[in-house]
């Protein structure tokens, strides 16, 4: 396969209110396009565009072209999983909205600490390998949020998964938020294929601030071919990585499709030079951070309310870097840990931190970011 998949998660819509609203047609034309040029690895899952992404995957393509002229991702939807029968229900229910007999690839949608839990618990990992086994899934698999040491646990424990797909991208590479460097590496030693979601950073990496954009534009001035965008590097930096088998890209309208496979569809890796653009923009984007933490933890060790300092710290970082706040890691990052507004305010962090940070003061900002909605 062609290394870049059509994620179909921000299909165009009709009315940008209304996610269910999807322009069919133009879906259609952006399919049409997508296969002409030699790719072919589409991915929905069940809620995505209200839960109307599936039916239209089943309209655009699944109903216009023949079966084995493409491959389709879907993935259960574990959060709404409450008991073990929930699993068939879901699948039977997806296979219906899609119009297909079986999925080439099939995953855990979302899987973290505290979904695993539930997933152990109601049986989905055996689910999907009896999927597998009776043909409704050729590849499984899990999509995945959350630290390397967790990802670890869980590939160590479940060998009999294909692959794993990932947010991957040059900003998150070395994030202590993200961990994509790290999941990655993981992913590598258990020997697992990688798909790569988040390329883009969720259109982050598509407009980057002044001062990254000269840098960037600087290094294509010199070289004998014409001027990419930001974001195909950050498609390309993701599809560079060996072990990588697809990366997927939420493509919004026909000309974000045209522009994506035009660079894909004959792809060359990163070059030398290029690696070292991405860390000097990188540079540039982690100078903007807010809180000089390196998660050293000895904080945590003083905290009479165990509140995670350096996670919540990281989190800070991240807004002030991409503007944008991040629920589903709080979420997480909160679990067996005090919430930052259970600061007793007594000070026994700041005299034991080696960066001599105004803890109290920053733990005040992440509540009023994201405690105060």
């Amino acid at each position: 396969m062609k290394k870049l998949g059509f994620g179909t998660m921000r299909l165009p819509l009709f009315n940008s209110d209304d996610p269910t609203s999807i322009d069919i047609e133009q879906t259609k034309r952006m399919v049409d396009l997508f296969l002409d040029r030699g790719f072919t690895y589409f991915d929905t899952a069940y809620p995505y565009h209200g839960e109307k992404s599936e039916e239209a995957v089943k309209e655009a393509l699944v109903k216009r072209y023949p079966r084995e002229s493409f491959v389709l991702a879907d993935k259960m939807p574990i959060l709404r999983v409450k008991k073990t029968e929930d699993y068939q229900m879901f699948f039977d229910e997806q296979i219906r909205r899609c119009g297909v007999d079986y999925f080439d690839y099939y995953l855990l949608h979302n899987l973290g600490r505290d979904r695993y839990i539930n997933t152990e618990k109601f049986g989905g990992f055996p689910f999907i390998e009896k999927l597998k086994k009776d043909g409704f899934a050729r590849n499984i698999g899990f999509s995945y949020h959350d630290n390397a040491e967790t990802l670890d646990k869980i590939l160590t424990e479940h060998p009999e998964v294909d692959f794993v797909q990932l947010q991957i991208n040059y900003l998150d590479w070395e994030s202590q938020v993200a961990q994509s460097g790290a999941c990655y590496e993981v992913a590598k030693k258990h020997g697992k294929k990688v798909m790569v979601m988040e390329p883009v950073k969720g259109g982050t990496l598509a407009k980057l601030p002044d001062k990254a954009m000269k840098l960037f534009n600087d290094y294509y001035e010199k070289q004998n071919f014409p001027v990419p965008t930001p974001a195909s590097l950050a498609v390309r930096y993701a599809a560079s990585l060996d072990n990588v088998k697809i990366v997927l890209s939420g493509m919004s309208n026909i000309e974000q499709l045209d522009n994506n496979t035009s660079y894909m569809q004959n792809f060359k890796p990163f070059s030398e030079g290029e690696k070292k653009l991405v860390k000097d923009i990188t540079d540039v984007l982690n100078s903007t951070i807010k809180v000089p933490c390196t998660a050293c933890k000895y904080c945590l060790e003083e905290c009479p309310k165990n509140i995670n300092i350096p996670d919540y710290f990281g989190l800070l970082n991240l807004y002030a870097v991409t503007g944008k706040t991040t629920g589903m890691y709080y979420e997480r990052f909160s679990m067996n840990h005090g919430k930052a507004s259970e600061c007793l305010k007594c000070g026994k962090c700041e005299n034991i931190c080696p960066q001599h940070i105004s803890i109290r003061r920053f733990l005040d900002d992440f509540v009023d970011l994201y405690e105060k909605k």
